[in-house]
């Protein structure tokens, strides 16, 4: 018998039955039962196990489901992130309305607040933020990385100071599993070393190589039984032989998903898609492909060609908050002058109710007097037309039409707004 939520447990009512605890309610709290096939990992403890299933191709465009304890994952996936347990300005059950399969949770901010070990106390971060479907928690890594004079690297690991009050922390390899295992996340991402980037061939070689350490030691500590999955990142910058061997070494140790990271840290458009054409062939083909931290809807339509399979980035919540709106059109500027006589919607062939039925004056007004709701609506359209362009790349590859499909979304985008009234 399995507990369908962490916390639910089986009680004794008569006295004979030794074995289980008193309890104080008058009957059996929910229990699943689930058949006992202990040959895949997860499965031994009735958790679904993790797995990928391609259902269709298109070129190098792929199309399918990943499989987890917590539901499936349609891809191409985007992942809306939630930085805090929260994503920014929306409320849990308006982003699943929006098509969303799956959100990134931040290991970084959420071991320093509210704490790993009180979210675990608290059931969970699924519980904590009442989000049913899987979560994925990076390293922490990245934003570690980025504190630059506030951390020190090591073999060991990173030993840093908080953003928020100063105190002194220690993340290694086997803390980053820990602190993940205890958020109760559905993947889990290894701890790496992200460089800025351009950087000396030689710096970004020495990160490449103690990330592959690191991963090993991810994967020594990672507790598969759990049916969550813990993915590997490649490494390397720019540089196709630090990425060739990266990828190598990855494959070695072995893991459910290979994420490319190191990208989208400032370089052009045409640099990082020369790292996706060097890089991806050399990943497990049946395997999830997730690039971090992407991006515009143009390099998810660019990556996605390239075989990518998951992304995911703060740009729709972010720029819904500073008044930006991602549709066809391409990205407006609700700021503008030319919205506010405009009783139009956005988009009246949107199936976001706020870019459907408020009007763009309305919207310009919220942008303009500063008022929340304007940026909780405008995170909405972005996060919902992020969605929509998901599935749009989904069922064109599942036709045979991703090129065609690609063109046409990037016409409507240089076409631009409908003209002002």
């Amino acid at each position: 018998m399995n507990a369908v939520h962490a916390g639910l447990r089986a009680c004794r009512h008569r006295d004979d039955a030794k074995r289980l605890p008193p309890c104080d309610t008058q009957r059996l709290q929910v229990l699943l039962l689930r058949r006992y096939e202990p040959d895949r990992a997860g499965r031994g403890n009735g958790v679904t196990p993790f797995s990928f299933d391609i259902q269709a191709t298109d070129g190098k465009a792929r199309q399918g489901v990943i499989h987890t304890r917590r539901g499936n994952i349609r891809t191409p996936a985007f992942m809306p992130v939630g930085t805090a347990a929260t994503v920014k300005a929306m409320f849990p059950e308006t982003v699943a309305s929006t098509g969303a399969d799956i959100v990134l949770g931040n290991t970084y901010h959420l071991m320093l607040r509210p704490g790993a070990e009180r979210v675990a106390k608290l059931g969970g971060l699924h519980s904590f933020m009442r989000w049913q479907k899987p979560i994925l928690t990076d390293s922490g890594g990245f934003q570690v990385m980025s504190l630059a004079s506030l951390r020190k690297i090591d073999e060991k690991g990173v030993t840093f100071r908080s953003h928020v009050d100063g105190s002194a922390h220690e993340m290694s390899p086997e803390r980053s599993i820990e602190i993940q295992g205890l958020l109760g996340s559905d993947i889990q991402m290894q701890l790496d070393e992200c460089v800025a980037l351009p950087c000396p061939y030689s710096e970004a070689e020495r990160a490449m190589e103690l990330s592959l350490r690191w991963a090993e030691r991810c994967k020594a500590v990672f507790d598969a039984s759990s049916g969550a999955a813990l993915f590997g990142i490649v490494q390397g910058g720019t540089e196709p032989k630090l990425r060739a061997r990266s990828c190598a070494g990855l494959r070695d140790i072995g893991f459910q998903g290979y994420a490319v990271g190191g990208l989208a840290v400032g370089e052009p458009q045409d640099v990082m898609f020369a790292v996706l054409d060097e890089t991806v062939p050399q990943l497990p083909v049946e395997h999830p492909h997730y690039l971090m931290g992407v991006g515009t809807p143009d390099d998810l339509l660019g990556s996605v060609a390239r075989g990518i399979d998951m992304f995911d980035c703060v740009m729709p919540t972010r720029a819904g908050r500073h008044g930006q709106a991602y549709t066809r059109f391409g990205r407006l500027n609700m700021k503008n002058a030319r919205h506010a006589d405009d009783p139009r919607p956005l988009d009246e062939a949107s199936s976001c109710p706020a870019a459907r039925d408020y009007s763009r004056a309305y919207l310009h007004h919220l942008v303009r007097c500063g008022e929340p709701l304007g940026g909780m609506l405008l995170s909405w359209v972005n996060v919902a037309y992020y969605q929509e362009l998901m599935a749009g790349m989904r069922t064109a590859i599942a036709a045979g039409t991703f090129t065609d499909f690609a063109a046409e979304m990037r016409e409507g985008w240089a076409r631009g707004d409908i003209d002002p009234i």
